[in-house]
């Protein structure tokens, strides 16, 4: 078993408690991919969809393959993939470096440099990721060119997935960027600590998000617990 799909399984375990006993022998991809099956599978039977469903099969979880639940120290918290082609990875905001840099996407990499003076190159997340940032999506899946299409679905299991992040015994600063990851403020409050702020988006960007420190606040809570902090030009 690779170490993606370890980590996988341990979110499988956390998630489900009894029904998914640890020392069970059922390979973490087939489990993944029956998720897969029933989300899509809903959402066709009930629109008749033909459409692309972004990011492909095998990426939906990654955010969950990068890091395990005993070592997540920050969480961001999206909407949903992106919905054009060749962009969502299963990391909330990420975007390959072959692809177009989206507008929220720039704005964070100017934040990044405002408040800690580092430049990122890349508009790959996936060294955040490595670190123990996990960087989820309320929503894991979407149609194409349909922003928030799949969201009904997704919405109570990443919900669920958030409650028992909350309930882990380590430290985790959520990182919550506008109104709708704000949502989830109700069952972090009093539990973890929170990042909050305005969105990156080019809408909210100046009403807000500039200026708010995010990552260098999230070091400093990090630190203050005596955790590693995140090199975020990484």
């Amino acid at each position: 078993m690779t170490k993606e799909e370890t980590n996988f399984k341990k979110w499988l375990e956390l998630y489900f408690d009894e029904q998914y006993p640890k020392n069970s022998s059922l390979d973490p991809l087939v489990l993944r991919d029956n998720i897969y099956k029933d989300v899509v599978g809903i959402e066709k039977e009930n629109s008749l969809i033909t459409d692309n469903i972004y990011p492909k099969k095998s990426k939906v979880f990654a955010a969950f393959e990068y890091v395990a639940p005993e070592d997540v120290k920050v969480v961001i918290i999206g909407q949903d993939p992106y919905h054009t082609p060749n962009q969502a990875q299963g990391l909330a905001f990420s975007l390959p470096d072959t692809a177009k840099t989206q507008p929220s996407m720039r704005n964070i990499l100017k934040e990044l440099k405002d408040d800690l003076g580092v430049e990122k190159k890349s508009q790959d997340l996936t060294s955040w990721a490595k670190q123990g940032v996990l960087l989820l999506n309320a929503s894991l899946t979407v149609k194409e060119g349909e922003p928030n299409s799949m969201a009904k679905i997704w919405k109570p299991i990443t919900t669920h997935f958030v409650e028992k992040i909350v309930e882990l015994n380590q430290p985790v600063v959520f990182i919550l960027w506008g109104n709708f990851a704000q949502q989830f403020v109700p069952l972090i409050k009093g539990k973890k600590d929170m990042v909050i702020s305005a969105h990156p988006s080019p809408f909210s960007a100046r009403r807000g998000f500039f200026g708010s420190k995010p990552f260098s606040k999230t070091n400093s809570i990090l630190e203050s617990y005596g955790i590693t902090s995140i090199d975020w030009r990484d």
